[in-house]
């Protein structure tokens, strides 16, 4: 066990957005580490706590679940009180619509999030981890993109993801909010919807004729779950980071034509490829390349990737191989 991770031993944590895919390998990991998890999910009167229920038994048995939506005030107030460290999660995320449903994304991705910084500076919280994404960078004006790097608002989710950072820096600078933001690269892992390159096109690898997919040449950065959520781990404890906006990535790069016909490789298998318009971003909207700069997580968190690209992808083939009836493979996912 990490220095980091022993200091979250005994603390009362909150994640909001637990029921998603990084949120619940976080809620898995605080608990290993010795916290007390309390998890937000948002309401559905299915009651499904989404993917908190594939967690081992004994760690889903061990987490608080909390139902309910970071778009209101009052439940937000409910879910924080109490804590001493908050991992803000919720968001909407997917790219595609939110240029069918901008207002959504508003009322989710900046308003929720001031819901909760506000929740976290009345009760007190100890540190604030808040969790933006590489989309904010835009296309790349240089490359590997480190912490200075311009915000460029390229489709309406990566907009409103600028506006609830710039509330996160706000609090920390006007109000004294122990806030850190947390900038993930693109993420994979076992769990992930078919909404993401990864598990959408081992998939459709493991079920169709040929694989569908949009446009192969932008270049992505891609870190295992694990090495995510020990990013996580560490800027809710490291010291003296507070008001620190953090990248965590691998630092490597590989274009979207490179990943396929890789995991195409791990599969053993080779299948016709297919560009369909529907999955293309808009010219002007696509990000051509995120390739992370480390070197901030590496020195204010003692922070490295431990997983390759390959064992990450060997998991995931594995995990898509076991619930594959729980992927749609023909319908493109917003």
């Amino acid at each position: 066990m990490t220095n980091e991770t022993t200091s979250l031993k005994g603390k009362k944590a909150l994640v909001t957005g637990a029921g998603g895919f990084i949120g619940s390998h976080l809620c898995e990991d605080l608990v290993i580490a010795g916290a007390q998890v309390r998890a937000l999910v948002k309401y559905n009167s299915a009651q499904s706590h989404g993917l908190l229920e594939a967690l081992p038994r004994d760690i889903h048995n061990s987490i608080e679940v909390m139902s309910g939506d970071i778009r209101d005030p009052y439940l937000t107030e409910k879910a924080v009180s109490g804590s001493n460290a908050v991992f803000h999660l919720a968001a909407l995320i997917g790219i595609p619509y939110s240029y069918h449903a901008p207002k959504s994304y508003v009322d989710t991705n900046v308003s929720g999030t001031l819901n909760v910084l506000q929740a976290c500076l009345s009760n007190g919280v100890d540190r604030v981890v808040h969790t933006s994404t590489s989309e904010v960078y835009g296309t790349a004006r240089y490359t590997p993109i480190d912490e200075n790097h311009p915000l460029q608002g390229q489709s309406p989710y990566s907009a409103t993801k600028i506006a609830a950072d710039k509330l996160a820096e706000s609090y920390h600078l006007s109000f004294g909010l122990p806030v850190v933001t947390i900038r993930p690269f693109n993420c994979f892992g076992p769990g992930q919807s078919a909404r993401a390159f990864i598990p959408a096109m081992i998939s459709q690898i493991l079920c169709n004729e040929k694989v569908c997919c949009g446009s192969l040449t932008p270049f992505r950065d891609y870190t295992y779950v694990k090495d995510t959520t020990a990013g996580f781990l560490a800027c809710g404890c490291a010291p003296s980071i507070e008001g620190s906006t953090i990248n965590v990535g691998s630092g490597k790069k590989i274009s979207m034509g490179d990943l396929l016909r890789r995991i195409m490789t791990r599969m053993g298998v080779s299948k016709e490829i297919a560009q369909e318009p529907e999955r293309v971003r808009p010219d002007a909207s696509e990000v051509m390349e995120l390739i992370c700069d480390n070197a901030r997580a590496m020195k204010l968190l003692n922070w490295q990737p431990r997983f390759t690209l390959d064992q990450g992808l060997d998991k995931v083939i594995e995990s898509v191989k076991r619930n594959i009836t729980a992927y749609k493979t023909r319908d493109f996912v917003l």
